[in-house]
């Protein structure tokens, strides 16, 4: 197959759309539902991504994807009691790419709802299962098994999007995209990134654990393929928080560390032992989840909705709980896709547990950014490479 015509384009009135191969045939095939074209912005990007994941770590790796950039991206590391029972998984023996793909929609949940799941390696039986109880569009894996398939085919009313791609495929060496009718072209970003990346420390503190090399090298993977400007927490193999697509270097640190913050507090004893109704839906716990640990509970408290969800009135999670229960976020991994340009992007980040940083470095404040660093003993790599990715 060389052309496959697309229900629309971004939006619905973009009634003409298509994808196709000037050179040989396409290298996927869809195997259930019907393809629209940002499924196949988010499939051809997340898959890039986990391929590189599976081939710098050797690890299954898997990636939640939400408009052309990953809310979510990990690698198989198995996970502790906490996250298993805060990814509503308590009892269920996972295998090494169901482990990825449950610790990608784990890092973000509200924001993987409708996700679209990139496996780096075949679907089993057990993923499957897992992506049948997730609200998703769609899925892009080499190869899926007999009983992975008939599990998915029957998603979303028997539309759910299945996409078989070629794991040899090898793009050309040169890319182009049209913008406003005029043809852009460039090399595509070959870079490969590893460890070697992280030899240049200009903090105080050299000391990088093999764990902190991995997770570091996982963020900067995670960069290369989100929308600029973006930042990475990465902890045990897996995104904490991705803050994507954002003007100011700050910001994206901020949003991230936000979602790093969230990601903790729902695995604290007072988000464990909140009273939820009997059958109450997944997505509707996220929710409720999500607005208690933020200040929409007062909300929840004010409207009577709380009386929905939970069996009784819990109490609040007050700031100060909240505040002693993040000093116990440690060692995490912060990835940035440019220069940090001041040591404010430092100082947010340690609120949220980094420990170790990579950046590119090249900044005119450069020695502000390490003194700021080695004010809290962070040790802190200069990758000398810029990742934008638009």
């Amino acid at each position: 197959m060389k052309e496959l015509k697309l229900k629309y384009g971004c939006n619905p009135n973009q009634k003409q759309a298509r994808i196709f191969s000037k050179d040989g045939e396409l290298p996927i095939k869809i195997l259930n539902g019907s393809a629209g074209y940002i499924n196949l912005l988010d499939a051809l990007n997340s898959w890039q991504l986990v391929k590189e994941l599976k081939t710098a770590t050797g690890l299954a790796a898997a990636a939640s994807f939400k408009h052309v950039s990953p809310a979510g991206a990990a690698v198989a590391v198995p996970l502790s009691k906490s996250l298993k029972k805060a990814y509503f998984i308590d009892d269920v023996n996972l295998s090494d790419i169901a482990t990825a793909y449950v610790r990608a929609r784990g890092a973000d949940r509200m924001s993987s709802y409708g996700d679209f799941v990139a496996l780096s390696d075949e679907c089993d039986e057990i993923t499957a299962k897992i992506l049948s109880c997730e609200v998703s569009d769609g899925i892009i894996a080499p190869s899926y098994s007999k009983e992975a398939l008939e599990i998915l085919k029957n998603k979303r009313k028997g539309n759910y999007l299945i996409i078989q791609i070629d794991e040899n495929y090898i793009p050309n060496e040169i890319e182009k995209k049209e913008v406003y009718g005029i043809t852009f072209e460039q090399q595509r970003n070959n870079i490969k990134i590893c460890e070697e990346l992280l030899n240049n420390i200009p903090t105080k503190n050299k000391i990088l654990p093999d764990s902190a090399k991995r997770d570091l090298i996982i963020s900067l993977i995670i960069l290369k393929y989100t929308q600029s400007n973006s930042v990475c927490y990465v902890k045990d193999g897996q995104a904490i928080g991705i803050g994507a697509g954002q003007q100011s270097r700050i910001h994206c640190t901020r949003l991230a560390g936000n979602k790093a913050n969230a990601w903790f507090l729902r695995q604290s004893p007072k988000v464990f032992n909140l009273p939820f109704k009997q059958g109450i839906k997944r997505a509707d716990k996220d929710n409720a989840i999500d607005a208690y640990i933020s200040d929409d509970y007062m909300d929840m408290l004010c409207d009577g909705s709380w009386k929905n969800i939970f069996t009784e009135k819990p109490y609040p999670f007050t700031r100060d709980e909240k505040k002693e229960w993040l000093k116990n976020l440690k060692g995490v991994s912060l990835g940035s896709d440019a220069f940090f340009p001041f040591g404010d992007n430092i100082e947010s980040a340690k609120k949220s547990g980094v420990s170790y940083i990579a950046q590119t470095g090249g900044s005119i404040r450069d020695d502000n950014v390490i003194e700021t660093c080695d004010k809290y003993n962070i040790v802190m790599t200069f990758t000398e490479i810029r990742l934008f990715h638009h």
